[in-house]
Formats: structure tokens, C-alpha cells, sequence
């Protein structure tokens, strides 16, 4: 099994001053289900090398047992500093791809032409997509054959409407992930705030939130086996 795990290299939370990027719980839980169940990884993002953490995810409260394991493994903080450039990654060589998300990909995995081209070619020759909490967004501008829009009449989840009230950005990001997949035709459902909750149409697989993670990767993982 390979599988790319694509993060983001946006860095900057709308003109607030503050920092953004991947969620770390979002990257750790997918990224230690993959690799114990032997799957070969290779992490990707728009400009290669170190994406940028998002400091909250870092907080003391939004640790879990899969961050402080990565916190521990000298091996895959290496890895991640030296994510290949997305440009030059091949979607034909990867059985499945997976994003973690983190507020950073609203900016640059929503608009990138590279992710969108890795979407729609792994999901056209009916391999696993994956997007957890925010990474949904990837799905903004990706297109189905048919030349609808790739979420159109599918079930989906991402980042709620009242979980980014409660975190207060709604009037900073860029578009509000439930509202965009419903624009764009998905049939967007959600389970309880902060709650796992993933829909699964299909190869396109989706989580709602950080609690979610796991349960997303884990069925990526069932589809590959």
C-alpha cells in the first residue's frame, strides 16, 4: 500500500497576525494507522519541506496518545520536515491519498492545481480520497467526469458551521467548509460537535474534525484491504 498524505505550506490566519497551518492531532492519528498497518508513506505539500504547525494544535489540551507519540519518534519529525514538493509528486504511483487539515489548507490546497489534478486522478481510477475537519476544502474546485463538481450528490462532512463559530474564525477564513460542500452539491451531514463523525460515498471519504482522524484513515485502510 501507498499512500500520499498531503499537507498545506499556508502559514498566516487571514490578516489576523497570527499563525495557521496543519492540525497535529489530524496528521499523527492517519500517519501511525498507516504505517502500522505496513503502509508505505510519502508526505507532500505545495512547497516541499517543513509544513508550518499550527500553534494551537500544539496546546496542552489538544494533545492525544498518537501526538505525543510522534513527539517521540525522531524518525517521522524527520520525515515531515522534508516533504517532497507536490508539483513533482506522480498521483499514478499512490493507491490512496489522504489530507489532514488544519485551518492552512482554506488558503493553498483549496485553490492548488496540483491537488486538485492528484483528486481527480486517484478518484477517477477509484482509489481511496480522504479529508479530515478542514482538509474537505481540497474539495472547492475538483470536478467528477461527468464535469460536476467532484462532492455533487455525495455524502460528505468536514469542519461544522458551529465548530468554527466556537472557535471563533468564522469571519476570518476564507469560506466555511460546510457551506462550501453543500454549494458545490454535497449532501453535507454532521454528528456532534467536537464527536468523531465520517461519511463514507463511495472512494470519498471524509471526517468532520480532529476526533475524526483515525476513523477516516481507518477506512481508507478497509477499502485498500
Amino acid at each position: 500500500m501507498k499512500i500520499l498524505m498531503v499537507l498545506t505550506s499556508h502559514d498566516q490566519l487571514g490578516d489576523t497576525g497570527n499563525k495557521t497551518g496543519f492540525w497535529l492531532e489530524e496528521f499523527s492519528s492517519p500517519y501511525y494507522v498507516f504505517k502500522d498497518a505496513g503502509a508505505e508513506i510519502t508526505l507532500a505539500s505545495p512547497k516541499g519541506g517543513q509544513p508550518p504547525l499550527d500553534p494551537s494544535s500544539d496546546a496542552e489540551d489538544a494533545q492525544t496518545e498518537s501526538t505525543d507519540r510522534f513527539k517521540n519518534d525522531k524518525e517521522a519529525q524527520e520525515h515531515l520536515a522534508n516533504t517532497e514538493v507536490l508539483s513533482k509528486v506522480n498521483p499514478a504511483e499512490f493507491d490512496a491519498v489522504f489530507y489532514p487539515g488544519g485551518h492552512g489548507p482554506l488558503w493553498d490546497l483549496a485553490e492548488d492545481s496540483d491537488s486538485k489534478a492528484i483528486i481527480e486522478h486517484l478518484y477517477h481510477k477509484n482509489k481511496p480520497v480522504g479529508a479530515v475537519c478542514h482538509a474537505p476544502a481540497v474539495f472547492k474546485n475538483t470536478k467528477a467526469e461527468d464535469g460536476y463538481s467532484l462532492v455533487s450528490g455525495k455524502k460528505v462532512t468536514g469542519f461544522s458551521n458551529s465548530e468554527e463559530a466556537a472557535v471563533e474564525l468564522t469571519e476570518i477564513v476564507p469560506f466555511l467548509v460546510e457551506d462550501m460542500l453543500q454549494q458545490n452539491g454535497g449532501h453535507y451531514s454532521k454528528g456532534n460537535d467536537w464527536e468523531s463523525f465520517i461519511q463514507i460515498d463511495g472512494n470519498l471519504i471524509t471526517g468532520q474534525n480532529p476526533a475524526s482522524s483515525a476513523d477516516t484513515a481507518k477506512a481508507i485502510l478497509a477499502q485498500l484491504k
